[in-house]
């Protein structure tokens, strides 16, 4: 017997008073371990992970299948994307491509208001790449411009993290809202239309203010996941225009998939037919990266000069620095994979379905819960739906009413990141910071933006 046909017979024999506890134990274990203890973030996690499957009881012949499955799985849709991009964002950091387009950035929106410029550039990016991808892409730019004005990273990496983030949890065709959207048969229209409405408020207000806040009083320096601008001799920079377009690539190619996926759905085409396929699969996000970094390497280095053993290094060095980020991300997914196995968001959220409050408040607690317990906005947010889906389909609420439950969901689903997400992770790693900053700016920021979104889509189910 496999291991996914025992994990299929078993079950959860703990209720949910213990396995809540369980679940606080182990996060204040990683917090000791990280904070007090110095253990690195990877240790600590795939160590964490395998006491909490022990004491949840999940069965020894299966443990480990399930630890490396939940690791393997985050990995796979995570490590391409991080690897391509600081090779992308390598490349464009060598030729002097992020300087300049850094500085046509603070010359059309000012010194000031640079991480304005940043955040708006990252919203319109989020529209159609994942939260993760979009964040790598960006990166370089965010970097320049941030030793340009100050050295400091939050200042300028928060307002673009915050986007992507927003632009992910709340607007399709992002997986999390789509999904959502047909679970409570909410008018994908009309959500798409609320939510990208609500966003620029949502991110103004917990991305480019919380950022603001932030970034001028935790001062950190630039970190150097592409090199130091001043380590490279960069002479006959890309114009803005080219840099732009390397840029944009991956983001139209991802958009182009995005609408066929759209027009099959609307039976405009087929997916089964070859020309359908193949369009699809270059705009899937490794796919779309690659065929980036393949065009970067021609057009940022042999038209610039650059040899075959030259180029070879460069991307090779942009590997290095990510290595850790990579296997932390992955050894995060790992721990929130033994939370969901071990069915502690389960149970939680059949306690909360219990309660009784409003079906509006109780879709946002229980995504929250189901958040905090097992670190997936996107699993949070799809579970979340799917427990309140008849309470809503049967509730009589009038179809905007019924967005604002799905948004509100989705709000939910964003609350308080910390060790056992990925993305937590990822972005602390990405951005320099150790666990107890990323907790402070981060996971602050991400409970901002779940409690602000909130109130947003209450507002809209309250008056229609």
């Amino acid at each position: 017997m496999d291991a996914e046909e025992i994990m299929e017979q078993w079950s959860q024999t703990l209720g949910a008073g213990p396995l809540l506890l369980i679940a606080a134990g182990a996060i204040a274990l990683i917090l000791v371990l990280v904070i007090v203890f110095k253990l690195h973030a990877f240790l600590t996690l795939v160590l964490v992970s395998l006491l909490t499957a022990f004491v949840t009881g999940i069965p020894v012949a299966a443990l480990v299948s399930s630890l490396v499955g939940a690791f393997g799985g985050t990995l796979g849709s995570v490590a391409l994307l991080i690897a391509l991009g600081a090779m992308l964002g390598k490349l464009i950091e060598h030729s002097g491509g992020a300087r300049v387009l850094s500085e046509k950035m603070v010359s059309v929106f000012g010194e000031k208001r640079a991480p304005l410029g940043l955040g708006l550039a990252s919203l319109a990016f989020g529209f159609p790449i994942f939260f993760d991808a979009g964040l790598v892409v960006m990166l370089p730019i965010i970097f320049a411009v941030a030793r340009r004005l100050g050295n400091n990273v939050l200042l300028y990496g928060l307002p673009a993290a915050t986007a992507f983030s927003v632009m992910h949890v709340f607007v399709p065709p992002h997986p999390g809202p789509v999904a959502a959207t047909e679970l409570y048969e909410a008018n994908i229209g009309l959500v798409l239309l609320v939510a990208i409405i609500l966003a620029f408020p949502i991110w103004y207000l917990t991305g480019y203010l919380w950022g603001i806040f932030v970034g001028r009083r935790v001062i950190l320096p630039v970190p150097a996941l592409f090199g130091n601008v001043d380590d490279d001799v960069q002479v006959n920079p890309p114009s803005v225009g080219t840099v732009v377009g390397i840029l944009l690539l991956p983001l139209v190619l991802i958009f182009l998939n995005t609408g066929l996926d759209f027009l099959d759905t609307a039976g405009v085409v087929d997916d089964s037919e070859t020309w359908v396929q193949v369009l699809m699969s270059l705009g899937t996000a490794p796919v779309a990266l690659l065929i980036s970094v393949l065009v970067a390497l021609v057009v940022l280095g042999h038209r610039r000069g650059e040899n075959g053993t030259a180029l070879e290094k460069i991307v090779d060095s942009a590997l290095g620095p990510v290595a850790s980020v990579i296997l932390i991300t992955g050894a995060g997914g790992m721990f929130g994979g033994v939370l969901r196995l071990s069915g502690i968001g389960d149970a939680l959220s059949d306690v909360l379905g219990d309660l009784g409050v409003p079906v509006i408040l109780a879709a946002w607690l229980i995504a929250v819960v189901l958040r905090v317990a097992q670190g997936s906005a996107t699993v949070a947010l799809v579970t979340a739906a799917g427990l309140m889906a008849p309470a809503v389909t049967t509730g009589g609420y009038s179809e905007l009413q019924v967005v604002a439950i799905t948004l509100a969901t989705a709000a939910g689903s964003v609350f308080a990141s910390h060790v056992n997400d990925s993305g937590f992770w990822l972005v602390g790693r990405l951005m320099g910071m150790d666990v107890k900053t990323t907790l402070k700016t981060w996971t602050v920021q991400q409970t901002l933006q779940s409690v602000v979104g909130f109130l947003f889509t209450l507002a809209v189910f309250a008056i229609f």
